[in-house]
């Protein structure tokens, strides 16, 4: 018999799907990894993430606090025992591992147009340290030569393109030149920014293939539309034009390399709000993100990394903090779920309730039932189903409504053929109540009946129609970063961030609800001082 046919980069690359980032770990900063939050990492951590069903795991490590000065820029051997451990332990597991140059990035590398021979001598000393350190560890091992590449005080993106061509190169060089292992390991390359623009596509394309060399990989991170990522001008929702923007952002990543044969790994995806609340995006909207993320990712062979600081898995209770958006996001690896317009249905809490009519979008899937605490609802009687339109009737909610007290009040379950059940919170509704407030730039909290409503957006405009406040090409504002609604104190926070930028005078705010109902609220703003009055 012959031997086996060796792994292909594009097998190996598709081994690792799907993978998750150990973030804000030993990417810290501060002194050591637990600086930015997080708990040491232990052996039956990263067990519990593999059993998760990740195959792969992406360990961002900072270097730059725990390296000496020139000439030779000596890494703490402690520091690189404890990076070896942690590596040690998920290869152990089982994982394909990524380890990089993470946060120096922008701590020293950005400085490369300005200071150019003493980044390009501190780059090449750490990566023959953390070469010379991992050169016999297993092939499942691989390396990325630098996180989200990025300069400053250069003359322009051509500039840019060079130096990343530059450092790209010497990496290679460098890990490839150091033996054993390395002489064919995996090794990942990034765009600038790790984008997905055209010239920063094409020019990595180009370096991959003037290094000719069978055992590379292409990265690029993505955190969907930017609009509908951050919550800002109005798209709160995931509609026709944001999956749109994300699947030509990912046709461009698939032409200027899946075509070309070179494998993708998108090295972090997220959505970009959740830096800020992972309530940014509203719950149904977030869901059918990651649903179609990861159907596009699969259909062109992308391998994607979660991108986790802490804020998805609880990395103290061990388990997810929502666990609805990770059902999501894993059935995704493989098929796909059927979904609806919406996944919030209201009920007026005083007054006639009529029948609400939503649109599923089976996205391959069949309908299948509709249920209630487990039970079959009644086709005709609680609901009536025409092609993919779904009539909740006014019977069935009256009913769910009981009491109707503002607020939650039932759940319906949407069970397709396949996939992930899409959920329906029944919620009873009034119109929110906002109170004059007055307070500061500092600090600025309107009291806030919500009435069981929940808020999508805010905009702000001057006593002349004009945009007031951040982003003036809009007059819808950022969640999260300019106002954010706290429901348990039932108050609606206007940041210094908002102020900050916000004129003298008059200022009239409307809040949209995802009711579909909007309050109108009046800011008058002299100095420090602010009042507003419904």
């Amino acid at each position: 018999m012959g031997a086996e046919p060796q792994a292909t980069i594009t097998d190996i690359a598709a081994a690792m799907q799907p993978g998750w980032n150990l973030g804000n770990a030993l990417d810290s900063t501060g002194s050591d990894e637990t600086s930015w939050g997080n708990p040491r990492i232990t052996e039956e951590f990263l067990n519990q993430i593999r059993a998760q069903g990740f195959n792969s795991i992406r360990i961002p490590v900072t270097w730059s606090q725990h390296q000496g000065g020139a000439p030779d820029h000596t890494i703490d051997p402690a520091y690189l025992d404890r990076v070896q451990e942690v590596v040690d332990w998920a290869l152990d597991d089982g994982f394909y591992v990524m380890i990089n140059v993470h946060h120096d990035s922008w701590q020293w590398v950005n400085a490369m147009p300005t200071d150019h021979d003493a980044v390009l001598d501190r780059y090449s000393d750490t990566w023959t340290q953390i070469a010379e350190r991992f050169k016999n560890e297993s092939p499942r091992l691989t390396f990325e030569s630098v996180n989200e590449p990025q300069f400053a005080g250069s003359s322009g993106e051509a500039q840019e393109l060079e130096l990343l061509a530059e450092l790209n190169r010497v990496f290679h060089e460098i890990v490839r030149g150091s033996g054993g292992v390395n002489a064919t390991r995996p090794l990942v390359l990034p765009t600038l920014h790790t984008g997905s623009d055209p010239a920063l596509l094409d020019a990595l394309a180009a370096e991959i293939a003037a290094l000719d060399d069978p055992n590379l990989i292409a990265t690029v991170h993505n955190y969907g539309p930017w609009h509908f990522s951050v919550n800002i001008a109005g798209y709160t929702r995931f509609n026709a034009e944001s999956r749109q923007s994300l699947i030509d952002q990912l046709d461009l990543v698939s032409s200027a390399f899946t075509a070309r044969g070179v494998p993708v790994i998108i090295g972090e995806y997220g959505l970009l709000g959740f830096d800020n609340n992972i309530g940014t995006i509203e719950q149904g909207e977030k869901l059918k993100y990651f649903e179609y993320f990861g159907y596009a990712a699969r259909q062109r062979g992308f391998t994607t990394m979660l991108w986790d600081n802490g804020q998805h898995f609880d990395r103290t209770a061990n388990r997810w903090r929502d666990r609805a958006l990770f059902a999501q996001i894993s059935s995704s690896w493989t098929q796909r779920s059927g979904t609806a317009t919406s996944d919030l249905v209201f009920v007026p809490a005083s007054g006639g309730i009529s029948a609400r009519r939503l649109s599923l979008n089976p996205n391959g899937t069949s309908f299948q039932a509709l249920l209630h605490d487990g039970a079959k609802l009644k086709a005709g009687t609680d609901y009536i189903r025409v092609g993919n339109k779904l009539t909740l009737s006014a019977a069935l909610l009256k009913r769910l409504a009981g009491d109707r007290k503002p607020g939650p009040a039932a759940k319906l379950v949407v069970r397709y053929s396949s996939g992930v059940p899409w959920t329906l919170r029944i919620i009873n509704q009034a119109t929110s109540v906002l109170r004059a407030a007055s307070g500061t730039t500092a600090s600025f909290k309107i009291p806030t009946s919500f009435n069981g409503d929940q808020l999508a957006t805010m905009e702000a405009t001057y006593a002349d129609g004009s945009n007031a406040g951040p982003a003036s090409w809009t007059s819808y504002k950022q969640f999260d970063v300019t106002f954010s609604p706290d429901y348990a104190a039932r108050t609606i926070t206007l940041t210094p961030d908002f102020f900050a930028e916000v004129n003298d005078g008059r200022v009239d705010l409307t809040f949209h609800f995802w009711s579909g109902d909007t309050v109108t609220y009046t800011l008058t703003k002299t100095g420090t001082t602010v009042t507003g009055i419904p």
